[in-house]
């Protein structure tokens, strides 16, 4: 009996950390041209496992998130998803030089254990010229980006900058998820900023994600928590 419960009890435990494991996240080439159609792949899973939810397992309404790209002049244009094997996918195409910044968001409908569950994700595609990243062009409520002047290369230091309600959130937990699914947890200071050194090339995604003590009503239903999680990708070169 003793072991019986154990066990359940384990069972819900990995559950729970496995459900808030898991993550929108988008992947898009850092960079894009005028004139050519630039795409766009929204996934839900574990990115360190490479453990990428099929379609038809996305937790509750998760597939009805907003997809949208800012333009360099602050316009933004929403995009329309389509269903791919394990993703969705959006296109848009640059019509001039300067920096895009796609942007998704998405409250889940339903609850989980008494928490609404945020996502938010973001992506900066440079097109053209270097031109430094507007941290204001991402609105939404959590997001974490690079340094405008940021050098993606092996063995340089990055550094990210954390935002809530667009101010620094300083005290942060960030963690960094390498290409071969080695992660590390930092703490952003005062300013918002994180840094790490990457040791191989390849795609990195960081994850900004926590639980707050908010109370509300969400579709009917209480809630006592929000969890919130942003997610951003960076490619890292020789």
């Amino acid at each position: 009996m003793l072991l019986r419960f154990t066990c359940t009890l384990a069972l819900m435990v990995m559950t729970t950390i496995h459900t808030f494991g898991h993550a929108l996240w988008i992947e898009t080439s850092p960079v894009g041209k005028k004139g050519q159609a630039q795409e766009v792949r929204v996934f839900w899973g574990e990115f360190a496992d490479k453990d990428i939810s099929p379609l038809d397992k996305w937790f509750s309404d998760t597939k009805s998130y907003s997809l949208s790209v800012v333009m360099p002049d602050g316009k933004v244009v929403p995009l329309q998803s389509a269903p791919g094997k394990d993703h969705y996918k959006a296109f848009f195409t640059p019509e001039k030089d300067g920096v895009y910044t796609v942007v998704m968001k998405h409250i889940v409908k339903d609850l989980y254990h008494g928490s609404r569950l945020d996502y938010h994700s973001s992506a900066v595609v440079r097109v053209g010229a270097a031109a430094a990243i507007d941290p204001a062009a991402n609105q939404n409520v959590l997001s974490v980006h690079t340094a405008p002047d940021a050098s993606l290369k092996v063995g340089q230091s990055i550094d990210f900058y954390t935002l809530k309600n667009l101010k620094p959130a300083g005290g942060q937990e960030v963690e960094v998820f390498a290409p071969n699914g080695w992660g590390k947890k930092f703490w952003a200071d005062s300013t918002g900023k994180s840094s790490f050194t990457p040791l191989w090339p390849g795609r990195y995604m960081v994850e900004v994600a926590g639980t707050a003590e908010e109370k509300g009503d969400h579709n009917g239903k209480p809630y006592e928590k929000i969890w919130r999680c942003a997610t951003y990708c960076i490619e890292v070169t020789k």
